[in-house]
Formats: C-alpha cells, structure tokens, sequence
C-alpha cells in the first residue's frame, strides 16, 4: 500500500467533491472513508486510476451519508408531529448512555473520546487537551468512532473501567476547565457506585469528593487560581472531606488498589493536613510510587517530582524531574515535554533560588497555559520573580 500516494491524492479528492457540490465536512467524512476502504481493497486489488477510484467511492459514500441524514429528519419531522402520549415518567439514562458508547466495537480511547463529546457534552478542543494529542488528533478519532458504531446495536454495552475512565475525565474538566460538568459527574458516578460494587469505583467517587471538598478555595474573588499551599482551608468543605475519606477507607480495606484508589489517597493526605507545610510529602511520594506503577503515566511522574522536591528538596525534585524528561523544555529540536513540564520546573528552580531561570520557565509554561486563568497566574509568578530581581 503506498501510503504516500494516497495522502498525495486527499485534497484534491476533496476538493473534487465540494466543486460537485458537497459540503467541507461530509466530503472530509467521506473522503476518510473512501481512504479506509482503499487500505483494505487495493492491497489485493490495486486499480489503474487510483484518484479516479478514490473520487467514486467517496463521491458513493456522501450519497449514502446524504440519502441516509434526509431519512432520519423526515422521521423526527414525523415524530415532532405527533402528539404526546401522556406524561412520561422521568426517567436518567444519562448512566446507561455512558455504557451504551463504552461499546465493543470501539477501542477503549475511542469509546471515552466518544462520549465526552456526544454525551458529556465537551468539544474537541477540551478533549484533546484531557487526552494531551492534537486537536486535529481527536477529531479524527471521533470521528472515526461516530462510523464505527453508525447502525450498530447497542446491546453490548462496554466494561465499567471505561466509564469510569470517562466519568474521570469529564470531572476534570469540569472542575479546571471552561464548562462545570464536575457535579454531573459526581451526581452519575454515585449512581454508578450503587449499582457497582467495585473498590476502583469507590475510589473515583473517593477521589471526586476529596477534590471538590477544595473547590471553593481554588479562586479568589477575582476569578485568579489560588495554589493549594495558599489556599484557606477554613473554606474547604469539612462534610465531603469525611464522606470522601471514609468511602476510600473502605476500598483499600478490599487490598484491591487501583490508579483512583491511589490518586484519592494523596489527594486525603492533603486534605487531611491542617497547614501546607504540615503534609506529609514522605507518603504522598510512596502514594506516588504505587500510582507511577499502576499507570506508567507521564502526568503522574510529573506530579512526583513535584512530592519528591517538597519532601527531598528541589535539587532531588529537579533530578527526579530530568528522568522524566533528560531536555529542557524549550531546547531546539527536542523532543516536546508532557503539558506542565516548564511550570513543575519553574516551581523546583524557584525553591532552588534560581530566580531568573524559575521566571524564564514560568513565562514559557503561561504560552503554553490550556486555559486562561492558569495562564494569567503563570504570568503572575513570572512577574513577581521579575519584580523580585530587579529591586
């Protein structure tokens, strides 16, 4: 398969189809279609015109999509038009629909990229930010999930580690983001844990609950972020942090843990501190450990050179830091390093003494910022360590 040559071929099949009359997103769907198919026949069945080939199917594929699309609006016109049997008894299936595009038939990627963006309501652009790819990235992997489940029966509903892996992310977005879905998802991820009784389950509503015990000391009344060492802990809801705890208490009493169970106990050893600098950083790092096992995740080694500084000093914390990534984070032609990278390395530098690097770092993180209050309080340290310098 000569993987060059079609993507030589994509845009002017693309353009093809417009000229004839189709509009910029059905002919890219179908154009991705025809690609696919091409994959699979012309291995075996190479043609003699292949843009010609490409163009026939794809312009075929956009009929059928069109033909299809006029079917279903002629029956919901039908449906708006009749009258309503009666009252109807309210009834949330927003837990099933999470299960439902959890499906098979669908990669576990794929299956949470879904339905983020059909049920949990987020665009592209939040996430591929949760996912750390490309907005370009995912929506062709949404895409590409929309096709795959197109007139497939959902009675396979998926595996609950899925929701619960989209439920985790639609929290975080709600709770750091633009939109507020973080309640939601506590609200259906209760439901989950009365239907499921299952320690990793119990964790992530552990979890949830312990991170939005803080939520209301995360801002100032100016709508700028307030760092976890600043916060007012007064403010901190005492009710949630006892619920979240005790719920986590019980799951790792199971001897089952999991990557939520172990996220909730470093975020109960925060909450369980009465002033900053009363953490037990020592086993937030072993917390850090067990969770760096269970996932192999970036974020999470991120996260623990961060634990490792407070607890070691910034000297091992910047050590620890430079096995995640051996590159500083604007180096030309380095590799690029995960989201976050130059704020963690700002912080270590600052608690160094090393002003003017830290303010170097923290002005590169804020370009890199994903949403504007985050980007405004790196611009803050960035300043405040350049006031500081030049006194």
């Amino acid at each position: 398969m000569d993987e060059a040559l079609l993507r030589s071929l994509t845009p002017s099949v693309l353009a093809i189809l417009v000229r004839r009359g189709a509009d910029f997103a059905a002919a890219e769907d179908a154009v991705q279609d025809a690609l696919v198919e091409a994959v699979r026949v012309w291995p075996a069945d190479p043609p003699r015109d292949p843009k010609g080939w490409l163009v026939t199917v794809a312009w075929r594929r956009f009929l059928d999509a069109t033909r299809a699309d006029a079917a279903r609006r002629r029956r919901e016109d039908r449906v708006d038009e009749e009258p309503a049997p009666g009252p109807a008894a309210a009834v949330d299936d927003t837990l099933q629909l999470y299960f439902l595009c959890a499906h098979p038939s669908l990669t576990p990627s794929s299956a949470v990229a879904l339905t983020l963006r059909a049920v949990g309501g987020l665009t592209t652009r939040q996430i591929a930010q949760a996912y750390l790819v490309p907005e370009a990235t995912m929506a062709q992997r949404i895409s590409r999930a929309k096709r795959t489940v197109s007139g497939v029966r959902f009675d396979q509903p998926g595996d609950v580690a899925t929701v619960l892996r989209v439920l985790y992310l639609v929290f975080n977005e709600g709770y750091s983001g633009d939109v507020d879905l973080a309640a939601e998802a506590i609200r259906l991820t209760r439901q989950l844990a009365a239907r499921v009784d299952h320690p990793e389950v119990a964790g992530l509503l552990a979890l949830m609950l312990l991170h939005h015990a803080r939520r209301a000391a995360r801002t100032a009344p100016d709508g700028s972020l307030v760092p976890l060492a600043e916060q007012d802990r007064g403010r901190w809801d005492t009710g949630l942090i006892a619920e979240g705890v005790g719920i986590l208490q019980a799951a790792l009493a199971r001897d089952r843990l999991g990557e939520f169970q172990a996220q909730a106990a470093i975020a109960a050893l925060h909450a369980d501190a009465p002033t900053a600098g009363e953490t037990d950083w020592v086993q937030i790092v072993e917390w850090y450990d067990e969770l760096a096992r269970l996932t192999d995740s970036p974020v999470v080694r991120l996260n623990r050179a961060v634990a490792v500084g407070e607890a070691d000093g910034p000297r091992a914390g910047l050590a620890a830091l430079a096995e995640l990534d051996d590159s500083a984070p604007s180096s030309p032609g380095r590799g690029e390093p995960v989201p976050r990278y130059a704020a963690v390395a700002a912080y270590l530098h600052e608690l160094d003494g090393d002003l003017e690097t830290a303010a170097r770092l923290y002005a590169e993180a804020a370009r890199k910022a994903p949403n504007l209050a985050e980007r405004d309080h790196l611009t803050r340290q960035a300043a405040r360590l350049n006031a500081g310098r030049h006194r």
